[in-house]
Parts: structure tokens; sequence; C-alpha cells
């Protein structure tokens, strides 16, 4: 069973929750986060990113630099920019980009289930990563970046939340970059029973995005249990923030590669090698997306190739079966050189959201050539996770990217 439970948030106040709410820390460069926050020096990112209230040669991983962001955290509730419920509850985060919209339950998980991979994950992480925000977390007493986690699909809580969007939302805006965001407060004792029930019965719940900050604030919570020996196990730091969303609400796009050479072979040599492992269903000197698994589409000298593994080279495996695998597995590797696509610096990774067009671009720039991918699935995440198995880096993109700042869980 998945203890996932409600929580006193503290959220911001109604005039200030467009201003405050800020992209994920971690998408920006310490330079564009310098720049964010100079054009808004009220939102969330000035809290995120510490270091931006400091000159750009003071190391940002200093104590002094952690200590400033829980003092800017403390100030900010005195000042009023954010309240705190004087009750336990579960929250609505709804997300709608170009027309889509998914709604997520926000409370806190278990950091035993993470341990004991009731929480399922697909990736691996680094441990410099972690530290930052272990730090973060462990100095401002606080979870403010929420773990993206997915599910599936439940009536019971599809229910409430229909119900629940019924009323006035206590958040209504849309972001710069058009993205919608609505919040709802689930404060009646029969919606928040029905939700914690739902999510007892259930074995499996899954990380989607957010793997390094959830193993931060599982460390933060198992450093805090070690510190008080004494611990029941109900304390705030066993639980970390987490949006929870229903599996059929999401999107994930594809996540495709840009390689600097071609390994010493001439355009002619690969496309000879390659004749071995795809078919080539169309070319184009327009953009072509891959229409299904098992394609992908190859940017080369100018021209598009809409690729088909032959049938002799799929496999049937969670991992080795992924789009992803079999293009490293059967070209990048063994044609282009890529023997590690983590460490190699003639790899680069393009988010889908980019477009086709950010291919283009890059083989104009500085490679030669590009591979753009069919999506992972969320059933294929799910096979993977439960099958105790990592995905390669850079297999999955979900967008739109959840909000900091919205909601705090104070450990």
């Amino acid at each position: 069973m998945a203890h996932v439970i409600p929580f006193k948030g503290i959220r911001p106040s109604k005039e200030e929750a467009a201003v405050i709410a800020a992209l994920p820390y971690d998408v920006y460069s310490r330079t564009e986060a310098y720049e964010k926050v100079k054009e808004q020096p009220r939102s969330f990112l000035a809290i995120d990113r510490p270091e931006t209230q400091f000159a750009p040669d003071v190391d940002m991983y200093s104590s002094a630099v952690y200590n400033k962001a829980a003092e800017m955290l403390n100030q900010w509730i005195a000042e009023g920019r954010f309240i705190q419920d004087n009750e336990a509850f579960y929250y609505l985060y709804e997300l709608t980009m170009d027309g889509r919209s998914q709604t997520g339950i926000v409370a806190c998980a278990s950091i035993d289930d993470y341990v004991n991979s009731v929480i399922k994950k697909h990736e691996n992480t680094r441990a410099d990563k972690e530290q930052d925000r272990i730090n973060h977390v462990d100095t401002c007493s606080a979870q403010t970046g929420p773990i993206f986690l997915a599910y599936r699909h439940d009536e019971s809580i599809s229910s409430v939340v229909s119900k629940m969007k019924t009323r006035k939302p206590v958040y209504d805006f849309v972001a710069e970059d058009g993205i919608g965001h609505r919040c709802w407060v689930i404060d009646d004792m029969m919606s928040k029973a029905i939700i914690k029930s739902a999510f007892d019965k259930m074995d499996s719940i899954y990380i989607a995005d957010g793997h390094h900050r959830a193993a931060s604030a599982v460390k933060v919570g198992l450093k805090r249990r070690e510190e008080n020996p004494g611990y029941t196990g109900k304390e705030e730091f066993n639980y970390f923030l987490s949006v929870l969303f229903p599996d059929d609400e999401l999107k994930i796009y594809d996540y495709n590669r840009v390689v600097k050479d071609l390994n010493g072979m001439a355009p002619e040599e690969l496309l000879e090698e390659l004749d071995t492992i795809v078919d080539i269903i169309k070319t184009s000197d327009s953009p072509i997306r891959p229409e299904t698994k098992g394609q992908w589409s190859m940017l080369l000298e100018g021209t598009w190739y809409l690729c088909q593994v032959k049938e002799e080279h799929m496999v049937d495996d969670p991992v080795e079966g992924l789009d992803v695998s079999l293009l490293q597995n059967l070209v990048l590797e063994p044609l282009l050189g890529i023997e590690d696509p983590k460490t190699s610096d003639r790899i680069d990774f393009v988010g889908g959201i980019r477009g086709l067009e950010e291919l283009e671009r890059r083989c104009k720039l500085d490679c030669k050539i590009a591979f753009a991918m069919y999506p992972t699935s969320i059933s294929e995440l799910f096979a993977v996770a439960d099958a105790g198995l990592l995905m390669p880096p850079k297999s999955t993109w979900f967008e739109p990217k959840l909000r900091s700042g919205l909601f705090i869980h104070r450990i």
C-alpha cells in the first residue's frame, strides 16, 4: 500500500501566487537564474537558487548560500507573502498546455515507500546533484520543489477531482510561457478519506520526473531519523512533497539526439551500414516525425529519413526494447562510436518541446546528424520500473513542468 497523506501546506497568498510560482530550479544555468531573478526578484527562484543573492564568484554550494534561502523563506512567510493552512489538506493542481490538461493530487508521500520500492524509480541519480538539494532542504527545513509522481488511473480519485473542480479555484493564472495553473484545497472529510483509501490500495506509484529531488528528500528524512532516535514515523520529515497524476492524463515528449561527427565515415558509407538495420520508409527535405514505436527519423546532409527498425532487430525486453536503447545499441555505439552517452562529449540531447527545427539548427551549427525519436510511453516507463530496471539517460521529457513555490512542506 502507498502511504499518501495530507499536509499543512505553506502556499502563496492569492495575490502573490502568479509572481511566486517558478519553474524548477534545475532548468536554469547559473547565469540564467541570475537573469531571471534580476528580472523578477519576487519569484520563488530567488529561494530555490539562493546563489542569485550573491556575487557570481561566491561558491554556490557554501553554507552561507543555503542559509540565505532559509532566511528568505522565513522572511517571505513573515511578510505575509505565504500563508500556512492550520489543518492538513490534500490539494489539486491542474496544469493546462496547448489545450491539454492534467490534474494531480498534491500530497506527501512516504520515505519508507521510496526505500521499499512501493515508489518505483526508472533513473539513476548522481550524488553531486543530490547533495545540493539535501543541503537546501535540510537548511530550510522545508521541501520546496514537488516530486512528479504517477499512478494508474483510479475512478474514485477521478470522481473527487471532478467534484472539486466545480468549485472556484484558490489560484487561477496563466504563466508567461502560456501554461495555465489552477489549484484547489480539498477540505472536506469525505473527499480526503476517499483519496487516502484509494492510495492505500495501490501497491505501486512511480516517479515520472524529479528523481534527484526525491532522493534528496528521502536522505534528509533518513538523516533526521538518525538525529532523532525516538522518532515515531509520523514526523513530517518522514514524508516528501509530491504531486500525483493519473497515467491517462500524462504526455511524454520525445527526447532527441544530435551527434557532432560521423565517426570518420562518409554519409554514403553510414547509409550503407544502416541498410542492414532499418528500412527507409520515406525521405524528405522537410522534417519528418516518427509515427510509431520502432521508428526514428534521421537528419543527414539536409535530408530527412524515416527509419523503421527491421523486425529481426526488435527486442522484447522492457529496457533493451525501448526505441532509445535500439538506437544506442544498433547505431550510436557500433556505427558512431558513442559508447557511453552519459559521458561522451560528441552527443547532445534535445527535448522534444523544442521541436524538430532545433535539430535542423544544430545540424547547421555544430552537428552532422540528428535523430528524432518516437516518445517513450508511460506504459513503457511503468514496465521498466516494475521490472526493477533503469532507463537509458534522456529517455523521457515531461511537459508541462510543475511550478515551485505554490506548495511548500515544512519538515
